[in-house]
């Protein structure tokens, strides 16, 4: 079993208020007490001043769901690394699915984004994934890499370690169609390979997570998978039970040796 301690993070995408928040989060720190597994909250953004108050000094991480590429600027509606990071936040989201579908991200501009929150001290999650199309095409692999290579010409390898990669199969998200544990394990366990042959500790020591419908049901078997080191759950992370029962899983998962 690896020594990778399990990561599970909650994509809250444009949803929440203040009171549902508040429950979120405080029946997350009240059950998740103690465990060995890394735990981590993603709400919008106007919402990450509520994610600072409740839960610094915490066992809980909180992170933005996007950031802009510049520190700052004539970038109405864009929100910069420093600001996340003025906040508290330790991880953001980078090149989601629904936002490369809308035109806001490209592989290019995800290798930037992930460079500018390294610089600003922010682990950034770079999502990466295949239509159903490129599903169906068996080009899976193929997308995967193409995704990933421009972040590692921006930063190099040895900083890709710094981040988190989650696999996102785009037609298993919020589709309820979760892939296979054994779909889940063959392209991760692609990425690890693809990453070795450029540096065997990054690959050792990167998490890996996968994304698309996870839930209590399947968490079991998706988070056994070798190089399954967590998940980036949406859905489920919008009831504070499901979300709970998938981090408990994923804590009796993860190993001894490897809590902080």
């Amino acid at each position: 079993m690896t020594n990778r301690p399990k990561l599970v993070v909650a994509n809250r995408k444009m949803h929440g208020n203040l009171p549902d928040n508040q429950q979120f989060m405080q029946s997350l720190l009240q059950q998740t007490r103690h465990h060995r597994a890394r735990y981590a909250v993603c709400p919008p953004h106007p919402y990450l001043y509520q994610a600072q108050q409740v839960l610094q000094n915490s066992h809980i991480a909180w992170g933005g769901q996007n950031m802009s590429r510049h520190e700052k600027g004539a970038y109405t509606g864009s929100v910069s690394p420093l600001m996340l990071k003025e906040f508290g936040c330790t991880y953001v989201i980078i090149g989601h699915s629904e936002r490369r579908q809308r035109g806001h991200d490209n592989d290019e501009s995800c290798g930037e984004r992930f460079e500018a929150a390294l610089k600003a001290g922010l682990t950034p999650i770079l999502c990466i994934g295949e239509t159903l199309d490129e599903y169906e095409q068996g080009e899976t692999d193929l997308v995967v890499v193409r995704q990933l290579n421009p972040v590692i010409a921006h930063v190099g390898i040895q900083a890709l370690s710094k981040g988190v990669i989650a696999y996102e199969p785009v037609w298993a998200i919020g589709t309820g169609k979760a892939a296979t544990p054994q779909h889940a394990q063959a392209i991760l366990s692609f990425i690890r390979g693809h990453i070795e042959l450029l540096d065997v500790q990054v690959a050792e020591e990167i998490s890996l997570l996968y994304g698309g419908s996870m839930n209590p049901g399947n968490a079991a078997q998706l988070l056994s998978m070798p190089d399954v080191d967590g998940g980036l759950i949406g859905g489920a992370a919008l009831v504070a039970e499901d979300f709970i029962r998938i981090c408990q899983i994923a804590n009796e998962l993860t190993p001894l040796k490897s809590a902080a």
